[in-house]
């Protein structure tokens, strides 16, 4: 059965993906910007309701009062596809910054522009940072935005030791708005480089905001240890519900440092 509803979900939901891209294509393109969102929104919602539906995963999203007016940037932990779309109906105007080849897309690339995200180049790291925040500093100027960026840069199992980028800290210093991590342990019910889709209920929190001007040395440790912390709860409560999702060698191996012996 697990096999099945997470091949049926799979399906729907890229089904989903491309019919609504067609489909709201008249009104995505031709509404001022601010009403557009619907559209990315709307799927946002959609998909979870079918993730609901079809592999029987809930979603349980808290802190929302947490979430500062205006601009800020968003952090969340990065572990699977879940957490780049889930958060969308949470947020104003939000964010990306992404790879410039993503532009390219036929359709995906038009929606991504539409909604005037940055795109970066390959090539000189500080280079591209400093392009990253005036770009991303013009946007804010202009209008209250949401910058969503995932500290470790890439998508890492539950439990994995942490993998924070500098980069982060640097945009931080340099925009002077507050930064919200999120946690969540999204990976083990939705894993990354896998098709299982496994059921329960993905919990994730937006923390407590990390306030600007602080010095980067005090604000990568508050970052880390607060998102590692109510991750690691997470990923307890988890490891204890009733039943339980498989654990990965990562989170297995996490549980135990924190006195917790699990089967993987």
């Amino acid at each position: 059965m697990l096999i099945i509803r997470s091949l049926a979900f799979n399906l729907v939901f890229y089904l989903s993906l491309v019919v609504q891209m067609i489909f709201w294509t008249p009104y995505y393109f031709l509404s001022p910007r601010h009403r557009a969102w619907f559209v990315p929104k709307f799927w946002s919602r959609t998909s979870m309701w079918l993730y609901d539906k079809i592999a029987t995963t809930k979603n349980e999203i808290t802190g929302v009062e947490n979430l500062p007016e205006g601009s800020f940037i968003l952090a969340p932990k990065h572990q699977s596809f879940w957490d780049a779309i889930a958060f969308f109906p949470y947020l104003d105007d939000a964010l990306y910054i992404l790879k410039r080849e993503l532009t390219w897309i036929p359709f995906f690339g038009w929606y991504i522009m539409k909604m005037r995200m940055i795109p970066v180049d390959r090539g000189s790291r500080s280079k591209a940072l400093k392009a990253v925040v005036t770009a991303t500093r013009q946007e804010m100027d202009r209008n209250p935005r949401q910058l969503i960026i995932y500290p470790e840069g890439t998508r890492r199992p539950p439990g994995a030791e942490p993998s924070y980028k500098y980069g982060i800290v640097e945009i931080y210093s340099q925009l002077g708005v507050p930064v919200v991590p999120v946690a969540h342990v999204a990976g083990l019910y939705w894993p990354r480089r896998k098709f299982l889709r496994y059921p329960g209920t993905i919990k994730a929190r937006f923390l407590p905001p990390i306030p600007p001007g602080l010095s980067k040395d005090e604000f990568m440790q508050r970052l880390i240890g607060e998102t590692e912390a109510a991750c690691d709860q997470m990923l307890v409560e988890a490891a204890q519900a009733p039943n339980p999702p498989p654990m990965p060698p990562t989170a297995v191996k996490r549980l135990a440092e924190l006195g917790v012996t699990v089967k993987a």
